[in-house]
């Protein structure tokens, strides 16, 4: 019987753990049908004309970066560079840098196969022709392909963007289609800026400086409701709700904390009111206070129920009752002690004083420990109140 329990014990096992393999299995298998469906989605992601040729320029970048140390695969290198031209321009080169071209992106690699196919005679030709004069995207994408524009240009003829060359919308925004054959050319404007050229300031900013080329634009400060006319609450033409307008220091902060009546503030019953900035905060009472006016037991208008005032600070009834028992008891046993070792060792007088001593360091090691274990439980418990 025992035999046969054993064996069905180690039965059990093995299912358990074959169990566990075999989730521990599909966990993987999930997370590698994950990762791969991730990767077909990225593949076949579909990027604009212009960011796809961009795409295909890298990856052929990249590829002559990793070809640029290699040589021809024969014995006789001279001999072959002599023969056969530079391995540097080689038709060989050429072909182990497309064998890899496009493998390299994380997005849009079946968009970009097919634009290889679509461009290899214009690819063959830059690097045979064109290599030494001109750049590869600018062959390819702008002047071949014509997916891109050159730099600060849009649209299907590629316009120059408002403000080109030195100055492309002010300097404070986009040229909507820059560097594409795609949009209208207007300027998208940063953050504080406005008008056709990006060269007015936005509500809630105001000119901080300006001159035949720059606009500078600076935002009003926090207390202001809409326009201003400098930095600081002076430029306010109008204040923000919780601050009052001042005819000398423009908008100041409202405390909306500050009260005569403490019944009639802001806040709950038993919170109190923190202000801020244009604004206030109520935060709760200690749960020692029946109202308060700030954080803490020290703080209570009146002690809650169970607590009572003491030194102008609510305590615990219940914890000061344990307190003073404790504080009593140990008192107690000191003093037993010291009577105990006084009796017990009263005809040897040198015994005594060294059993009196080490009583007295176990005294001043127990309380000095206490006294640190307790220095942030609340209020310490006096020493005169053991007898009360």
């Amino acid at each position: 019987m025992k035999a046969n329990r054993v064996i069905a014990l180690i039965v059990v096992c093995c299912l358990s753990q074959w169990t566990a393999a075999e989730v521990d299995v599909e966990k993987v298998s999930t997370k590698i049908r994950d990762k791969y469906a991730e990767k077909q989605i990225s593949k076949s992601t579909v990027l604009p004309p212009c960011q796809s040729c961009k795409a295909l320029v890298t990856s052929f970048q990249k590829g002559m970066d990793r070809t640029a140390r290699n040589k021809f695969d024969g014995g006789d290198a001279a001999w072959e560079e002599e023969k056969m031209g530079s391995y540097r321009n080689s038709e060989v080169r050429l072909v182990e840098i497309q064998e890899k071209l496009c493998s390299d992106l994380e997005k849009g690699e079946d968009q970009c196969h097919n634009l290889v196919e679509e461009a290899e005679h214009f690819i063959e030709e830059w690097w045979f022709k064109k290599q030494q004069d001109t750049d590869l995207y600018e062959f390819l994408c702008i002047e071949s392909i014509k997916s891109c524009c050159p730099a600060d240009h849009y649209g299907p003829e590629c316009k120059p963007c408002p403000g080109y060359p030195d100055r492309v919308c002010s300097n404070n925004g986009r040229c909507k289609g820059n560097g594409t054959r795609k949009g209208n050319g207007s300027c998208a404007c940063d953050a504080g800026y406005t008008g056709v050229m990006c060269d007015v300031c936005a509500i809630s900013y105001y000119q901080a400086y300006k001159d035949e080329k720059v606009t500078l634009c600076s935002p009003c400060h926090v207390s202001c409701q809409g326009a201003c006319t400098q930095a600081g609450t002076k430029g306010c033409l109008a204040c923000k709700a919780g601050y009052r307008m001042d005819a000398e220091h423009g908008c100041l902060d409202i405390n909306e904390c500050f009260t005569d009546d403490r019944d009639k503030g802001p806040c709950g019953p038993n919170q109190f009111c923190v202000n801020n900035d244009g604004s206030y905060s109520c935060l709760e009472c200690d749960r020692s206070c029946s109202g308060c006016d700030g954080d803490g037991p020290d703080n209570c208008f009146a002690c809650s129920k169970g607590y009572f005032l003491k030194d102008n600070m609510c305590v615990d009834e219940a914890q000061y009752t344990r307190d003073r028992h404790v504080l009593f008891s140990r008192y107690a046993v000191y003093g037993g002690l010291t009577v105990a070792t006084c009796i017990i060792f009263q005809n040897n007088h040198k015994i005594a004083f060294g059993i009196g001593l080490a009583v007295a360091l176990y005294i001043a090691a127990s309380e000095h420990l206490i006294s640190q274990s307790n220095q942030n439980a609340g209020p310490k418990l006096p020493l005169e109140d053991v007898n009360m």
